[in-house]
């Protein structure tokens, strides 16, 4: 169980890992469990039997897991946000009062507000800002360039200085690390994931994946394994969209219930179409699957156009926003052959249009 008193929570930090929480208690089952949940949320914390002195840290932890058997002693502590009074006793109604003299936050009780608490240590351990801003990439029928669209989108936000995460989620799709030409480069791959349940450490995360033209990669391995559950990729994506930044994401084409959850978490997503009337209405069938749970699905057009189409054209028969015309480039469809991964030179028509959609789109998510 966990209940808030009335105070507002600690106002959100940006970036970068804060340290963990400060624990009083005296108790020492209690302390051995508010360890453990320290272990798994990824923090050390700092340990008292009561206020510390000089206080300091009290004032400075991002966090203060006060034990209900220390309440009375840090009566007379400064009053500061982050205060959690933890306790065992379902049917103790005193808790609340106690909580109340020391100023807390909330009243948690174990072993019911478990999982809440190590969220909430994770949350300050790591820092948390605004989330990254993600962008899904699918291709309106087979062979459009969605993968290599979205490796130039990632390639291209790195390369401004973003923390930048490319997601593969198409097991299906031959793994994006070969497309930047890191098929061997140490680090995780999905099938590391499969039984991720609850909460991931982002910091965890990023650090044990390939670095690849400075940004992470999370691919798929060459091996038999070609799905996740659905609630390994939520907590996985999650993570790794605390960080901020950017995180690209190429997608498959099919949505099935790990697909759902990559959907749900976007910002926008941009389906990619060539300029040809089978492609679009392929695309319009994608469209109609991806948009139950995508709200924001925008066209980026791809050519060379055939006879009577054009990029507005396109967008108006599939009822969509137009992201623009992706240009067409050696490069974007065989990255793989020219041993560079796409739009990595900074130069050339891939490059400006990335550029320029990143531009607009974090001008946009900082506005909203």
């Amino acid at each position: 169980m966990a209940g808030t008193i009335t105070h507002d929570p600690p106002p959100a930090t940006g970036g970068g890992r804060q340290g963990g929480p400060l624990i009083v208690t005296e108790d020492a089952q209690l302390l051995d469990d508010l360890l453990r949940l320290c272990a798994a949320a990824g923090a050390t914390p700092e340990v008292h039997h009561g206020v510390p002195e000089p206080r300091g840290s009290w004032e400075a932890a991002p966090l203060v897991l006060v034990g209900d058997d220390a309440a009375r002693r840090v009566r007379g502590a400064a009053r500061r946000r982050g205060v959690v009074l933890v306790g065992r006793d379902q049917d103790d109604s005193g808790v609340w009062r106690r909580a109340v003299e020391i100023g807390a936050d909330h009243v948690l009780m174990l072993p019911d507000g478990e999982q809440w608490l190590v969220d909430r240590i994770a949350d300050v351990a790591e820092g948390v800002g605004r989330p990254a801003l993600t962008v899904g990439v699918i291709g309106g029928r087979g062979g459009a360039g969605a993968s290599t669209l979205a490796c130039a989108l990632a390639v291209t936000s790195a390369r401004e200085g973003l923390r930048t995460l490319l997601v593969d989620a198409d097991p299906l799709g031959g793994g994006l690390d070969v497309v930047l030409g890191g098929e061997t480069a140490e680090g995780l791959r999905w099938p590391a994931f499969a039984a991720s349940r609850g909460r991931v450490g982002g910091g965890a995360l990023e650090e044990s994946l390939p670095e690849l033209h400075s940004l992470r990669v999370l691919s798929w391995d060459r091996g038999d394994c070609v799905a996740v559950p659905p609630q390994a990729v939520r907590a996985v994506l999650a993570a790794a969209r605390r960080g901020g930044g950017t995180v690209v994401v190429d997608l498959p084409r099919r949505v099935d219930d790990s697909a759902a959850e990559v959907l749900a978490q976007l910002d926008l997503g941009l389906l990619v179409v060539p300029a040809e009337l089978r492609a679009v209405a392929a695309a319009g069938r994608v469209a109609s699957a991806v948009g139950m749970v995508l709200r924001d699905l925008r066209v980026a057009v791809r050519g060379p156009y055939a006879p009577g189409l054009d990029d507005r054209e396109v967008a108006r028969l599939l009822g969509l926003p137009l992201a623009g015309d992706v240009p067409v480039e050696p490069g974007l469809r065989r990255p793989h052959e020219s041993g560079r991964p796409p739009a990595a030179s900074g130069r050339g028509p891939l490059a400006r249009f990335c550029k320029e959609f990143w531009e607009r789109a974090l001008v946009e998510a900082r506005a909203a």
